[in-house]
């Protein structure tokens, strides 16, 4: 990943550290590492694995849990003193990660260590590893309809890394692609993954799994009409992989869009939805697949 995006993370990992008594915000911290909030959401998400705030809250429990265990210190101070606004606030939270009250846990005599803070400088991950090359093309798509299933995920806990992999074998081996109508590509079989209706505070989205439609009449009811707005993207194709590398290989392509283009590509994530292509060139029996990530795009400022 290029040293000025790494410092630009960093600094705000430091910053959540120093600050984790006071209110955070997704767009404090993106204003902390000069990107733009949802550019930042996504490129922390990338690089940590959890969403900005989730890293907040998690880091916040850390050091909670670390002063319960190992001082005398009142409940409710050490609660104040991680940006939790009450005793009741603190107790739910405390609770939903270690599974019991911070005063159970400190009758149990559970010593934890200090956990440290995440360190993106220390990191020995290479996107190039595997022959991913970001060669890339820039288009601009006019709006499209879509017709498929969809469901609500998130990336806390890597929830989407379980549920979103179900979802496509639910989808594969029901045959639910073939009750869907009105196909645009009517001689091949061209799906879409689509990421949707983000909430950054929460990390939550919608992934749809559907096909480009001419029109929404005569759906059946228990599938998902949804029409996408005109966008610039910047499009990404996987390297050729067997087949069992394929899920491998897009997640490393998705890291090294953000590790290694982004950062001096004079563009910026937009915001809006993404999605994944997947035609012929992924079908079954192919010795080795590919498909195209596209990822909205908009200039940077200045």
């Amino acid at each position: 990943m290029r040293e000025d995006y790494l410092k630009q993370i960093q600094a705000t990992i430091d910053y959540v550290e120093a600050h984790l008594a006071e209110e955070l915000s997704l767009a404090r911290l993106a204003q902390v590492a000069q990107l733009s909030d949802y550019h930042f959401h996504r490129v922390f998400l990338t690089m940590a694995g959890v969403t900005v705030m989730e890293y907040v809250r998690k880091r916040r429990l850390a050091r909670s849990a670390y002063q319960v265990a190992h001082s005398d210190a009142k409940l409710l101070d050490i609660a104040l003193e991680n940006g939790f606004q009450n005793h009741e606030t603190f107790t739910r939270a405390f609770k939903r990660m270690f599974e019991m009250t911070p005063a159970d846990y400190r009758k149990q005599r559970i010593k934890p260590p200090a956990y440290p803070k995440l360190n993106v400088l220390q990191g020995k991950y290479n996107p190039y590893l595997g022959g991913i090359r970001m060669e890339h093309r820039i288009v601009t798509k006019p709006a499209f309809k879509v017709i498929g299933y969809e469901l609500r995920t998130s990336t806390n806990d890597g929830e989407n890394l379980r549920q979103i992999p179900a979802f496509w074998q639910d989808y594969i081996q029901g045959g639910w692609g073939r009750r869907i109508p009105n196909r645009v590509h009517k001689e091949s079989w061209v799906e879409l993954g689509i990421c949707h209706s983000f909430d950054m505070e929460s990390g939550t989205f919608a992934y749809m799994i559907g096909m480009e439609a001419e029109h929404f009449e005569g759906v059946p009811e228990d599938l998902v009409c949804r029409e996408f707005m005109p966008a610039e993207y910047a499009v990404f194709t996987t390297p050729k992989v067997p087949p069992a590398q394929l899920s491998p290989s897009i997640q490393s392509t998705w890291r090294a869009i953000f590790a290694e283009w982004f950062p001096h590509s004079g563009y910026e994530h937009a915001g809006t939805p993404e999605f994944e292509l997947y035609d012929e060139r992924c079908h079954p029996g192919n010795p080795e697949v590919q498909i195209d990530i596209y990822i909205p795009v908009k200039r940077k400022d200045g």
